[in-house]
């Protein structure tokens, strides 16, 4: 197969790119145009093609792959697979923006909206805290934690330091479910016990725990644990 640069200009993916919109190319055509070139006997449409195929066609299955499972596609090197994480990483943010814009937190979906697109691909669990103002605005958003959610892992010094330090009237935590099944578990219950504990003590409270799934989340808040109205 001859080179890309040696088509037609209305086949190249780049010149469709400029001449049409981005949302008349296949998923094919915007990849290999991240990839940029292809390998040796093998055009960018090619290995574009194949690392669709190593993601069963899905883009969600790509933006789970991290570097190292892209570089397993022949053609692909550590900086192309790094550009491709990027993108992926482009998106889930672009995803969250608009409720981020939104500052005012008015209860548990609007920490899902924020967190939702970028923690839903996550392969670990991730604890993020929200520092509110007494308008239950966001002072800071931050992540705490990576990896299996419980006590000795999320400490409520890690927790409650920001907090203080950027005088927080009060917190909400949430974490996500890489399974996606956002349903509570017994240690996301305990976590939770321990954290409201020290925000009474310290006069911090905890708002709720939202734990966040594929397309919903579930608030501990609304299950019945006892933390304070927002």
């Amino acid at each position: 197969m001859s080179a890309i640069r040696e088509w037609p200009p209305d086949e190249r993916p780049r010149e469709r790119l400029t001449s049409l919109t981005p949302a008349a190319l296949t998923t094919r055509e915007l990849l290999a145009i991240l990839l940029g070139v292809g390998s040796r006997g093998r055009s960018s449409l090619d290995v574009a093609a194949e690392l669709l195929d190593v993601c069963e066609g899905s883009l969600r299955r790509l933006a789970r792959a991290d570097a190292a499972e892209i570089t397993a596609v022949h053609g692909i090197g550590e900086a192309r697979a790094a550009r491709i994480v990027a993108a992926m990483e482009l998106g889930r943010r672009l995803a969250g923006e608009s409720a981020r814009a939104t500052r005012r937190v008015r209860g548990p979906r609007d920490v899902f909206l924020r967190l939702g697109p970028r923690l839903r691909d996550r392969r670990q669990e991730e604890f993020w805290a929200l520092y509110l103002d007494t308008q239950n605005r966001i002072r800071l958003e931050r992540r705490l934690t990576v990896g299996l959610l419980n006590s000795s892992l999320v400490h409520p010094r890690e927790v409650f330091l920001p907090a203080i330090a950027h005088a927080a009237a009060s917190v909400i935590v949430a974490h996500n479910h890489p399974s996606g099944d956002p349903e509570p578990s017994a240690e996301d219950f305990a976590v939770t016990a321990q954290l409201m504990e020290a925000g009474h003590l310290l006069g911090i409270p905890v708002r709720d725990h939202v734990v966040l799934g594929e397309s919903g989340f579930v608030s501990l808040a609304e299950r019945g644990q006892r933390v304070a109205v927002i």
